[in-house]
């Protein structure tokens, strides 16, 4: 009996050592106040932990904006301007582009963007899938357009994707079998021992993910958090559309962007989320100032970052 006595003191080391790493592919780890590392143990699921942001963009200056990119032949539309603002706010306020897993809290070492996509452009009843983009340090908005454009014609190409083919792949296995598949998934991750493909290749894992909901005429509603990847913050965007706003003293019929934003706040503290959303306010009332333009010679490039 004595190989399975070692057999057990040799799980245990292994047990012992997983519990204690802390280095991960997609994240620094943070040394935060006792307050906050104990806020995982009292939440410890995303949505355990929600907090709600209700935001209302005045879109004159937005409209105009994509109106004269698409005037100079760019197919610019909200969702380009929106995850651009969003890529600002992360740069603005570094401390809401972080992650809790295993009940440690992480930097993320990117600006990583999520969004949905309808795989027939403008068809209610298409199939929406999930896709992502690491915005680059020095990037402008014309890099970020390019990008999600390439994004989206894969989606719309009819190739299988990475997901798709991941998807098909898991849903191939039994019931029986997935669910404790996923939960080890899960310890692994939780733990740091998931594989980075795994990491790099879901969209889950990201700093925000956004639902444009006005792409096709619907109103935004609040969403939840997943229990799966580390997806802090999740936005969705409204149709942009006449509604009543206080300017100046008076009551004016304005055209307006409605943002419902749901947020972690095991990763920081309101006031710094609070100041994230004003940076997206911020950069899409005044996009020609903050974008640039997309001139076809790339001058007028402005850096999506906070020293725009």
């Amino acid at each position: 009996m004595w190989w399975f006595v070692v057999a057990v003191l040799v799980l245990l080391v292994l047990l012992v050592l997983a519990e204690l790493k802390t280095a991960r592919h997609d994240g620094t780890l943070v040394k935060t106040h006792p307050y906050r590392q104990m806020m995982p143990y009292l939440m410890p699921t995303p949505n355990g932990a929600i907090a709600y942001y209700d935001e209302y963009v005045r879109a004159e200056a937005l409209l105009d904006y994509i109106a004269a990119q698409r005037a100079l032949g760019c197919d610019v539309d909200v969702t380009d301007c929106l995850l651009a603002a969003i890529a600002v706010a992360l740069d603005e306020v570094p401390k809401v582009n972080r992650f809790m897993v295993g009940r440690r809290l992480y930097q993320r070492r990117v600006r990583k963007l999520s969004f949905s996509v309808l795989r027939r452009k403008q068809d209610r009843s298409a199939k929406v899938s999930a896709v992502h983009l690491t915005v680059g340090d020095a990037w402008a908005f014309d890099d970020l357009h390019h990008a999600v454009q390439d994004c989206i014609a894969v989606e719309r190409s009819g190739r299988q994707t990475y997901t798709d083919k991941e998807l098909r792949l898991t849903l191939s296995l039994p019931r029986l079998v997935l669910g404790p598949a996923v939960a080890a998934l899960k310890w692994l991750d939780a733990r740091n021992l998931l594989p980075a493909p795994f990491i790099a290749n879901d969209p889950l894992y990201c700093s925000a993910f956004l639902a444009n909901l006005g792409s096709i005429g619907m109103r935004p509603g609040y969403h939840h958090l997943y229990d799966w990847g580390n997806c802090p913050i999740f936005v969705v965007a409204g149709k942009i559309g006449p509604m009543p706003m206080v300017d100046e003293g008076a009551v004016a019929v304005r055209q307006v962007l409605h943002l419902r934003i749901s947020f972690d706040e095991r990763i920081d503290d309101g006031l710094n989320a609070n100041d994230a959303v004003i940076a997206v306010k911020a950069v899409l009332e005044d996009p020609f100032a903050r974008l640039g333009c997309l001139h076809a010679d790339g001058s007028d490039r402005v850096a999506l970052t906070a020293r725009a």
